[in-house]
């Protein structure tokens, strides 16, 4: 009878929840999870200086790319993938780590098909890329975020608009009609500019007038390049770098859902002991 219980002891003894995997889940996604919990508050911050909280109705009102939906998008991603593989991994819940590997592995396919529509149809992301900028473009001036992030692209790649200075036409503030009675008529934003290393002081006015000039004076005071253009030959010399990155990112999601399956695993064969 002894005998017995001591090979029954020993059976359940056999079977358990792997303490290292159990914990490193945990750690891997509490970090995630208050990084998520991070760029939320940021978004949600955001939005409530710029008052869209007590007016939802305003997400609408931008004809461009509002920069917070960044924040609450990846953010609220990150936070929900965060909370159900930590606490699915700490409290051993099959359930949330199911969800947590199911959500990633659909991110992950999102992103495999994404990759492989962009080398596919690159002609038609260019296009779209274009339209894109072009669409930021007009709507420059309405949200400070927005403004912001142009002005920042353009000074990193040292470019101006979609394809050249000219797209700045298409803003009601730049565009050069005759009937435009705006003091940046006819000019580019600050962030066009070629620097002057002597200036210590930024001109935000040095865009004024200049593409009332010819196209060779232009090239003097602003990039005349167009920022699509920058991009593509940015990403080329570049190509091992950004390959390198989706890569890791690439390994860390299968490694995470690895982790949960294998603590999934764990869990039902302790459970089918009991």
């Amino acid at each position: 009878m002894n005998n017995v219980s001591s090979r029954k002891h020993q059976l359940f003894k056999g079977v358990e929840v792997s303490c290292c995997v159990k914990y490193f889940l945990f750690g891997f996604n509490i970090i995630f999870w208050l990084l998520g919990a991070g760029f939320l508050g940021i978004g949600l911050w955001a939005w409530a200086e710029k008052g869209v909280l007590s007016n939802m109705a305003s997400i609408t009102d931008l004809g461009g790319f509002d920069p917070v939906w960044l924040f609450i998008v990846v953010g609220g991603v990150m936070f929900i993938l965060g909370f159900a593989g930590c606490i699915g991994a700490l409290r051993e819940n099959t359930l949330l780590l199911k969800f947590f590997s199911v959500f990633l592995g659909l991110i992950f396919f999102l992103e495999l098909t994404a990759g492989i529509l962009a080398f596919v149809f690159k002609d038609w992301i260019k296009d779209q890329l274009n339209f894109f900028i072009n669409n930021n473009v007009k709507a420059y001036r309405d949200d400070i975020d927005l403004q912001n992030l142009i002005d920042f692209t353009q000074e990193y790649w040292s470019c101006c608009g979609a394809h050249g200075s000219n797209d700045w036409n298409l803003n009601i503030y730049f565009n050069c009609t005759e009937f435009n009675p705006s003091r940046e008529r006819c000019g580019v934003p600050f962030s066009c500019c070629v620097k002057d290393p002597a200036e210590d002081v930024l001109n935000t006015q040095c865009g004024y007038d200049v593409r009332l000039q010819g196209e060779l004076d232009q090239q003097k005071y602003i990039y005349t390049k167009g920022c699509v253009g920058q991009f593509e030959r940015w990403l080329q010399d570049n190509l091992i770098i950004v390959a390198g990155v989706f890569v890791g990112v690439a390994l860390l999601q299968i490694f995470g859902i690895c982790l949960a399956q294998n603590l999934v695993s764990d869990v039902k064969a302790v459970k089918a002991n009991w």
